[in-house]
């Protein structure tokens, strides 16, 4: 059964005969006639009553027809679908912690009332996380800082992070020729950037933490912090969201080390451009802005 039988045996139904049926569909009536005789051996059942030359659907035809009118409706659908491109179908977007939280929910939540076909999905993890489950299709697409294998992926920046080291509060500054440098750090399990890029501003005071304490969130991380457990080293936007940082004290780090980009990258061939571009899109208001977070900290204190 195909769905040009299927096609066939509705038109004849609509057109009440063989003869109205092969005009409508611009062929010979014994076309016609020999399609539905196909169909009904295909079925092993009759598809109509016959009495001379007229046809009334028997019991299975009369079952058959809200089947044939789903099943065309649906190759209707699926044919629109591949010809106009709209992004549609189960989306899976993998992104690091910090950004999944602060910065996707407002641009998420517009890219799915704009799309609402889209099934979206979001995982987090480190960067190296996300690049490897990426390569093995278990993410359609991801947002990560580098450094990241560049041959597989496409790649377009889309968010713009300072990063700042956190201490608890009345900290003096960190690294000075007055005092030694902290002791321990809190950061997340090894693979992160943040977590390699502050034992490099250790390594550029000329030591290295005796202790680090690995967290698996930021909130917790910096709970960490303001009890004097250690220094993490934290994007800006992450303050914003937590409620106790007037307990921090917050450090700039060199130009040229305090910032850092948020690509999206996908495999190349592997996602619909159009639901990359949608995507984009949505992401595109929050990429316009400037310092945000630094903005929203400094009227809050």
């Amino acid at each position: 059964m195909n769905l040009s039988d299927l096609q066939i045996f509705r038109t004849v139904v609509e057109a009440g005969g063989i003869t109205r049926a092969a005009e409508r569909l611009h062929r010979v009536q014994s076309n016609v006639t020999t399609r539905i005789h196909q169909l009904e051996e295909k079925l092993e059942v009759e598809l109509f009553v016959r009495q001379g030359k007229a046809l009334t659907l028997s019991p299975a035809g009369r079952t058959l027809l809200p089947y044939a009118d789903r099943l065309l409706a649906l190759a209707d659908e699926a044919r629109n679908a591949v010809r106009d491109g709209a992004p549609r179908g189960p989306f899976v977007l993998g992104a690091m912690e910090s950004t999944a939280a602060v910065r996707l929910p407002a641009p998420l939540s517009r890219f799915v009332g704009d799309h609402p076909d889209v099934k979206l999905t979001l995982k987090t993890g480190n960067p190296q996380q996300l690049a490897t489950a990426l390569l093995a299709g278990r993410l359609d697409a991801a947002l990560v800082t580098g450094p990241f294998p560049d041959g597989p992926f496409e790649r377009t920046p889309v968010f713009s992070e300072e990063l700042v080291i956190v201490a608890a509060a009345g900290q003096a500054p960190l690294g000075g020729k007055n005092g030694p440098l902290p002791p321990a750090m809190v950061a997340f399990e090894m693979g992160c950037p943040h977590r390699t890029r502050l034992e490099k501003w250790y390594a550029q005071k000329g030591g290295a933490p005796t202790q680090t304490i690995e967290i698996s969130s930021y909130h917790a991380m910096l709970g960490c912090v303001v009890v004097g457990m250690g220094i993490s080293l934290v994007p800006l936007s992450v303050l914003t969201t937590f409620p106790e940082r007037k307990h921090l004290s917050v450090h700039p780090l060199p130009k040229g080390d305090n910032h850092y980009s948020i690509d999206l990258i996908w495999r190349k061939e592997a996602v619909a451009p159009q639901m990359i571009q949608a995507l984009v899109k949505a992401l595109k208001p929050v990429t316009a802005t400037k310092s945000p977070a630094r903005r929203r900290l400094s009227a809050g204190a």
